[in-house]
C-alpha cells in the first residue's frame, strides 16, 4: 500500500503550523516577518519562519470577525453548544500532538504539565458550553406600571494575549466564555509557544465554527500592540506581566476605551502555622514552587512558616525539593516531571536573580542554586533562600522560576503583614488547623485567590483573578461569561392599553 505524503496542514513535530489562520484559513502573514524559536532542552533551532501578524493581517481578521458575527450572535444555543462540545472532544483526540508542539519549544514534560493543560482546555470547553442556555438575563418586578427586564449581550469582535507558560490552558480560558456569549474571537499565542495554538485552526474548522467567528494570529509584542489599541475590538484580554499589563491597559483606553482584563503576576506567601498538618503542607509548597518548573503566576514563592516548626519545615522542605530536582531533565523522556525554563532569556533572568542572591547575601541559600549538572538546555534547580531580608530582589521581585524565600515569624500579626506588603495579591495560603483563625486570615490577606490547607489552585466554577498590582477582573465560573457580555436593561410600558 502506497504511503500518502502528508499534506501542507497535517501538522506534526516535522511539519509544523507557519501560518496565520484567518477567515477559517491557514494564511501567509503580509508583513513577511517571521519569528525564530528555540528547543529549551538543548537550545537547538526549531524554527526561524513563524509568522509574525503585522497592521494588515490584524485588520484582515477583524474585519472577516465583523462580517461573521451578526449571524454567529443569532445562532441557536444548541448549535453553540454542539460546536464548543465538539471543539473540547477534539482538543482530546489530539492531545498528544498539540502537547510535542507546544513542547518543542516550552519544554514541559507530559507527566509534569502537559497533560494537565489539555485536560483544563476542553474542559473549560465543556463548562461554558453548559452555561450558554443558562446565562439568563432578569425580569425586574413592575414599577409604576413599567416592566424592566435585562439581557446579557455579546461585546463583539474580542481578542486576547496569551502567555507562554500556559499556552494550551489559556486557549480555553480565554476563548471558550467569548464564543459561548456570542462573540467572535482572535487570539494571540506568545511568541515563545506559537504551535499548539497555531495547530488548532484545524480543529476549528472540524468542529464547525464558521468563518471569522475564532481565529489564530502569531506573533510578538508588536502585534498584541495592534489588537489592543485597535479601534474595532471591544475588548482585550490579557495574561502576563505587569508591566505589559499596563501597556495593554493604556493602549486600550488611547484608542476606543475597549474593555480589559488582566492578570498578572503573583508572588505567592503560604503561612504555615505550628499547628499545621506538616506533611500536607509540605506537599502543596513544594508543588507550589516546582509545577512547571516555577513558571506560573501563583507560584508559591513566599514561605513564611511559625518559629515552632520553622526547623524541622525547613529541613523537610529542602530534602523534598532536592529529589524533586531527581526528576528534572529531557522532558520527553518517561517519568520526567521537570522541564526546563522556555528560553535563554527566561534562563538568564532566573540564574541572574540566584547570582545575586548569592553573592550580594540577600539569604542564605538553603538548596539548589545550581544549573542542572552536565544539561546543556536551560535547567534551573529547585532553589531557597532563607532568612531573606524584606528589601532584596530576590523578595519583592517576580522571579517566574523555581526559587523561593523562607523566612519565620512569631505572630499571626506578622505573618498577615508580611504577606500583605509587596503591591502582588494573586494567590495565597494558609496552613493550619484552626479553622477560626483560618476564615480570619483569609478575610485579612490581600489576595484574590485564598487556598485554606492548599495553595496554587483555581477552579473552573469560580471567579479567578488578583488583588492589587495583580490584575484587573475575573476569570473562570459566570464570572468570566459578564466580562465578555453587555447588561442591557429593556424597559416596558405596561399601561398601555391595545
Amino acid at each position: 500500500m502506497a504511503v500518502t505524503e502528508p499534506s501542507e496542514f497535517d501538522f506534526s513535530v516535522t511539519n509544523l503550523p507557519l501560518k496565520l489562520f484567518i477567515n477559517n484559513e491557514y494564511v501567509d502573514s503580509q508583513s513577511g516577518q517571521f519569528l525564530t524559536v528555540h528547543n529549551p532542552k538543548d537550545a537547538t533551532l526549531v524554527s526561524d519562519q513563524v509568522p509574525l501578524a503585522g497592521p494588515a493581517d490584524v485588520e484582515a481578521a477583524v474585519l472577516a470577525a465583523e462580517k461573521a458575527l451578526p449571524a454567529w450572535k443569532k445562532l441557536s444555543n444548541s448549535q453553540r453548544r454542539d460546536m464548543l462540545l465538539k471543539f473540547a472532544a477534539l482538543i482530546r483526540r489530539d492531545a498528544k500532538l498539540l502537547t510535542q508542539l507546544n513542547r518543542l519549544t516550552h519544554g514541559a514534560p507530559w507527566a509534569g504539565f502537559g497533560g494537565f493543560e489539555i485536560d483544563i482546555c476542553a474542559d473549560t470547553f465543556v463548562y461554558n458550553a453548559g452555561w450558554i442556555d443558562k446565562f439568563h438575563g432578569e425580569a425586574v418586578p413592575t414599577d409604576e406600571g413599567i416592566m424592566q427586564i435585562t439581557r446579557n449581550e455579546p461585546l463583539g469582535v474580542t481578542a486576547a494575549i496569551i502567555p507562554w507558560n500556559a499556552a494550551i490552558i489559556m486557549i480555553g480560558e480565554k476563548a471558550a466564555p467569548a464564543l459561548a456569549t456570542g462573540n467572535c474571537f482572535i487570539l494571540k499565542p506568545s511568541e515563545k509557544t506559537p504551535f499548539a495554538a497555531l495547530a488548532v485552526g484545524n480543529l476549528i474548522k472540524e468542529a464547525g465554527f464558521p468563518p471569522g467567528v475564532f481565529q489564530i494570529l502569531s506573533g510578538d509584542g508588536s502585534t498584541g500592540a495592534l489588537l489592543s489599541s485597535h479601534m474595532r475590538i471591544r475588548k482585550i484580554s490579557f495574561t502576563g506581566s505587569i508591566p505589559t499589563g499596563k501597556k495593554v491597559q493604556e493602549a486600550a483606553a488611547k484608542s476606543n476605551l475597549k474593555r480589559v482584563h488582566l492578570e498578572l503576576g503573583g508572588k505567592s506567601p503560604a503561612i504555615v502555622f505550628d499547628d499545621c498538618d506538616l506533611e500536607n503542607a509540605l506537599t502543596w509548597c513544594v508543588n507550589g514552587l516546582v509545577g512547571n518548573s516555577g513558571q506560573i503566576c501563583m507560584a508559591t514563592t513566599r514561605l513564611y512558616v511559625q518559629e515552632g516548626i520553622f526547623d524541622k519545615f525547613s529541613a523537610a522542605y529542602k530534602e523534598k525539593l532536592e529529589e524533586r530536582a531527581n526528576t528534572m531533565g529531557d522532558p520527553e523522556e518517561e517519568g520526567m516531571l521537570l522541564g526546563p525554563l522556555v528560553d535563554k532569556l527566561q534562563f538568564d533572568r532566573v540564574t541572574g536573580f540566584i547570582e545575586r542572591g548569592i553573592q550580594e547575601k540577600q539569604g542564605t541559600l538553603l538548596t539548589g542554586g545550581t544549573k542542572q549538572g552536565g544539561s546543556v538546555g536551560y535547567f534551573v534547580t529547585p532553589t531557597v533562600f532563607t532568612n531573606v531580608e524584606p528589601g532584596a530582589e530576590i523578595y519583592t521581585n517576580e522571579i517566574f522560576g523555581p526559587v523561593s524565600i523562607l523566612n519565620s515569624f512569631k505572630t499571626e500579626e506578622e505573618a498577615l503583614e508580611k504577606a500583605n506588603a509587596l503591591e502582588y495579591g494573586l494567590m495565597a495560603g494558609i496552613f493550619t488547623n484552626d479553622i477560626t483563625r483560618a476564615l480570619r486570615m483569609a478575610s485579612d490577606v490581600e489576595s484574590g485567590l485564598v487556598g485554606i490547607n492548599c495553595i496554587t489552585l483555581k477552579m473552573l466554577n469560580t471567579p479567578v483573578g488578583g488583588a492589587k498590582q495583580s490584575g484587573v477582573g475575573r476569570e473562570n465560573g459566570r464570572a468570566a461569561l459578564e466580562a465578555f457580555t453587555e447588561p442591557k436593561t429593556i424597559m416596558i410600558n405596561m399601561a398601555l392599553k391595545s
